[in-house]
């Protein structure tokens, strides 16, 4: 049975009633209305319960934020709590949505989900914190653009993460060096990716895998030789061709500009990248891979000052096309002195005249 109609009307006249309060008795009213949904609801109508929730929808921002903190806090470890009312505190601000989504054992995978569908990165990543997800979360969670999101999930040691999903985030720490280290130390991690990360891994998370996997230096070391080797062949052929196209057309329209050469780096154009910057430099592709990912950061250092990249960008530039032909972006404290001496002391011209030299050894 439900509500009593009196109790109801009470509780909607209490609800426009509090439009005009203070917010002191704003708080008090959304207190006393969640309450009551908590304590009447396995009594209540569906009716009901659909105007509690509008209730509670039209004075959450009339509210403090600390009250509804405060209820979010208190609900996430009831197993009592209604479902209904739970969801509403997850839609609400992320910091009420927060304790909801770590705690509350009322909300399952599937509702998890549901959230996912339009939740903002810090929301997915407050779900990626959550104990004991399943894969299918998991796998929704890894397909997220977030470093912080995918960071959290591999650090999430109840996660439960299956290996296609592990596929997912080993590749994706190509290009994100923060991922490798709680990918490396999960035990879930299946052998063959932990060996494939080593390609590009810094030497210490190599090294950390190497002995708690008990691989063989050597063979590690090879594969690692012959990932390095494999960034200085050419492109397929029909893919070259492609790319020469469109690198020549846009040096034609004077379009051809550092702003390129970062956006199709980001976007994982590698081989692109490499036709682009050549033509820049106006150097071979063959010739421009071998100085540009064979010969140490400081030629280039020289590369990005020739064509304009500022030091700020230099980092990013590093790191990423190293990542991306899976080489280890590491610096010492000696490369980032030359580094810094390449972009203090060299003009544009003269740093083009060494790469070509450098093309040309």
């Amino acid at each position: 049975m439900g509500l009593s109609a009196e109790i109801m009307g009470d509780v909607g006249r209490l609800a426009e009633i509090a439009a005009g309060m203070p917010v002191s008795s704003r708080n008090e009213v959304y207190t006393a209305v969640a309450l009551l949904f908590r304590m009447q609801a396995p009594q209540l109508s569906e009716r009901e319960r659909a105007l509690m929730r509008d209730i509670l929808k039209r004075l959450t921002l009339d509210v403090e934020m600390a009250v509804r903190i405060s209820l979010a806090e208190k609900l996430a470890d009831d197993p009592e709590a209604p479902l209904d009312l739970i969801l509403l505190l997850v839609d609400d601000s992320v910091e009420v949505a927060r304790p909801i989504i770590l705690r509350s054992r009322k909300l399952t995978d599937e509702n998890i989900l549901e959230f996912l569908a339009n939740a903002d990165a810090a929301r997915q990543t407050i779900c990626a914190e959550r104990p004991n997800i399943g894969e299918p979360v998991t796998d929704r969670l890894a397909a997220s653009d977030s470093e912080s999101v995918l960071i959290t999930l591999a650090r999430n040691a109840t996660a439960r993460i299956g290996a296609s999903t592990f596929e997912t985030l080993v590749e994706k720490s190509r290009l994100i060096a923060a991922l490798q280290e709680p990918l490396a130390h999960r035990a879930d991690l299946p052998a063959t990716l932990a060996e494939r990360m080593c390609a590009w891994a810094s030497e210490a998370i190599t090294v950390y895998i190497v002995q708690t996997r008990q691989l063989d230096p050597a063979v590690i070391a090879e594969k690692v030789e012959r990932a390095t080797q494999s960034v200085i062949a050419p492109a397929p052929i029909d893919a070259a061709n492609s790319g020469r196209k469109l690198v020549d057309k846009l040096a034609i329209a004077g379009q051809l500009k550092p702003g390129f050469l970062l956006r199709v780096l980001q976007q994982g154009q590698a081989d692109l990248f490499d036709l682009a910057f050549a033509k820049l430099l106006e150097i071979d592709p063959t010739a421009f891979r071998d100085v540009f990912y064979r010969r140490g950061p400081r030629p280039v250092a020289f590369a990005c000052r020739a064509v304009g990249i500022d030091r700020c960008v230099f980092p990013t530039v590093y790191s990423v096309s190293r990542n991306s032909r899976g080489i280890n972006p590491v610096l010492s404290h000696e490369e980032r002195r030359e580094i810094e001496t390449v972009f203090g002391s060299y003009s544009r011209k003269e740093a083009l005249e060494i790469v070509r030299q450098f093309s040309l050894a």
